[in-house]
């Protein structure tokens, strides 16, 4: 088995303050994109019609493109759905007329167009008031993880650490938000879906970077703060890159060959794979350290107990 040990101990706090400095400029991007780009919101979200269809030939999403414009259709989003003969159509909430005839009058209008026989494979609509109450329950689902995510690790391990975690989540939610926002890519509900499992994927790598922090801070008598917290995260460095490595191998497939309809999904949590192994060591460790995390705040308990022998061992 592949195993990845270092003779010696890296010194990853020394770097905190310019980590978090890069993390800072790149969480004041995110959040300047937010406030101007805003988020390319998908129908999931924002309401309207998506119609499939599939051509004889393969199609040009250019022309198509031009013909919806001509033909009155100008918000459309044309793209393949899986090959080229597959296509996608999204076209904008409107009222004023029902998506089964919205989808007929848009197979007339590329039939008429292209002289190819074209089969309406579905056609699935979506309220503005259902996308409204969508976007508001993902909001909640997000806010609701990251309460419980504090509640657990300030039971599991000390306070410290939960402001760390949480830190680091927000962190990671935000910067993948961010890219989204930059680069216009649709943000739907796989994608939400997507960041929650980012937010559970970073989560796993900061409880085990916290556990060991203490399981060191009762083995290691000897040391400051910042060296048991170096050498608890030079012994995780190996299980860390293993699990980041054969997660991005499947991610990677599914994002090259997963097909149109799960790209987003994939290209969150590759993003969110990156982060999240990059927060679970300058984030979390790093706000933890700051807050002034010490031995005496993980194991209360064996030092009461010494003490306790001590005064017992007296005359």
């Amino acid at each position: 088995m592949f195993n990845l040990r270092l003779k010696e101990t890296v010194a990853f706090m020394s770097y905190r303050k310019f980590a978090m400095i890069f993390s800072a400029v790149l969480m004041l991007a995110a959040v300047t994109s937010l406030a101007t780009n805003k988020l390319n919101f998908g129908l999931d979200f924002t309401g309207g019609t998506l119609i499939e269809v599939g051509f004889e030939q393969a199609a040009d999403l250019e022309s198509l493109r031009d013909v919806m414009t001509s033909n009155g259709f100008p918000e459309a989003k044309i793209q393949f759905y899986g090959s080229s003969s597959d296509v996608v159509i999204r076209l904008g909430l409107r009222d004023d007329v029902k998506a089964e005839m919205l989808g007929n009058q848009v197979l007339d209008i590329l039939q008429s167009n292209t002289g190819q026989n074209i089969d309406m494979r579905r056609i699935e609509f979506v309220g503005a008031s259902v996308g409204d109450e969508l976007a508001e329950q993902g909001g909640l689902a997000m806010l609701t993880a990251l309460i419980c995510i504090l509640v657990y690790v300030a039971f599991r391990f000390e306070w410290r650490f939960a402001i760390g975690s949480v830190a680091a989540l927000f962190h990671d939610v935000l910067l993948t938000l961010g890219l989204f926002s930059v680069l216009g890519l649709e943000f739907d509900l796989t994608v939400l879906a997507a960041i929650l499992a980012v937010i559970g994927y970073s989560l796993n790598d900061t409880i085990v970077v916290s556990d060991r922090i203490r399981e060191n801070f009762r083995k290691l008598r000897t040391g400051t703060t910042e060296e048991i917290i170096n050498t608890s995260l030079t012994q995780t460095l190996s299980r860390t890159f293993i699990t980041s490595i054969t997660t991005l191998l499947v991610l990677a497939a599914l994002f090259f060959w997963g097909g149109a309809l799960i790209h987003g999904f994939a290209t969150a949590l590759l993003f969110g794979v990156f982060v999240g192994t990059y927060s679970s060591i300058y984030v979390a460790s790093s706000v933890a350290l700051s807050l002034g995390i010490s031995k005496e705040d993980l194991i209360p308990e064996v030092i009461e107990k010494e003490g306790a022998d001590q005064e017992e061992m007296m005359p």
